[in-house]
């Protein structure tokens, strides 16, 4: 890999560890619907000129029905849901149970007869729910099983997202796709933000809502698409398994979040059956889930 490579990797890996820790501070001050909005209205506000300049929104708005479809399952659901949960469960935690989605995805191909589940799936099935399993039966207790469904629908959700994108809108300009979801997603949100309006804004739950629209969903795929063009879409998502160890660095030194034994244990299970049961070098669609 190139030194241009390099650096926009570990930047993205970075870019998409972060979110969890805004995530947290925003929703301490806001409704978890008004950070969603915010942060999808900023992303859509700054992605547009590029996608009007490149004349890329019509033959995505043609397709407008799978669009929706992915949008509800990637953005809209998740977005909202992971702002509910981190109300309840600290970002580190969050971003850990994240770190399963590849673990769903295998699980979601095999069963519609895209991949083979072979032993060394598997295996890395079994290692990485072995990891969710500790970190869930060491970290959160019964009055929080409703945050844990919600980051539970929000996996499943970002598991879709991308075969969603793989089997039916594949074709599309990949910016295309991401901006006109990011608008969709502000217009679902908006009337339910209204009512959600905060009656004062803090300084670091407003620069956290700013922070998500502008770093972690603009900015983010633009470096996305020059990684891809970098190294290739195979490559490139192995951004994957760095970001849930961000969050985790993250929200313990700078949130004062402790580390915990269910994370001690369930981080590595969950990375190592993740990386065993996805090893297998294979092309990505190029658009890749929009991530918390």
């Amino acid at each position: 890999m190139s030194k241009r490579g390099w650096l926009l990797f570990l930047g993205m890996g970075v870019i998409w560890g972060v979110p969890y820790a805004m995530i947290r501070v925003a929703v301490r001050d806001f409704d978890p619907v008004f950070v969603a909005f915010g942060r999808t209205l900023l992303g859509a506000l700054v992605l547009s000129p590029f996608a009007l300049y490149s004349k890329v929104l019509w033959p995505v708005l043609r397709q407008w029905r799978w669009v929706l479809v992915y949008t509800l399952v990637e953005i809209t659901g998740p977005w909202l849901l992971i702002g509910h949960a981190e109300t309840r469960l600290t970002s580190s935690t969050v971003g850990l149970l994240i770190a399963a989605v590849p673990l769903i995805a295998i699980v979601i191909t095999t069963r519609l007869g895209h991949e083979r589940l072979d032993l060394r799936r598997a295996l890395g099935l079994v290692i990485g729910f072995a990891g969710v399993t500790a970190l869930v039966g060491l970290d959160i207790d019964v009055s929080n099983l409703g945050a844990l469904a919600a980051i539970g629908v929000s996996v499943i959700g970002y598991a879709l997202g991308p075969i969603i994108i793989d089997r039916k809108l594949a074709d599309l300009p990949p910016i295309g796709v991401v901006t006109a979801s990011l608008a969709i997603a502000a217009a679902l949100y908006l009337p339910f933000a209204l009512w959600r309006v905060p009656d004062r804004f803090p300084a670091g739950a407003s620069w956290s809502v700013v922070g998500l629209g502008l770093l972690c969903t603009a900015l983010a795929f633009v470096v996305f698409f020059a990684l891809i063009g970098e190294v290739g879409p195979s490559r490139a998502t192995v951004i994957t398994y760095i970001n849930p160890a961000v969050a985790l660095l993250i929200g313990v030194s700078l949130l004062n979040e402790p580390l915990t034994a269910g994370m001690a244990i369930g981080f590595p299970l969950v990375i190592a059956g993740s990386i065993l049961g996805t090893a297998r070098a294979k092309d990505r669609p190029e658009v890749v889930p929009a991530r918390a």
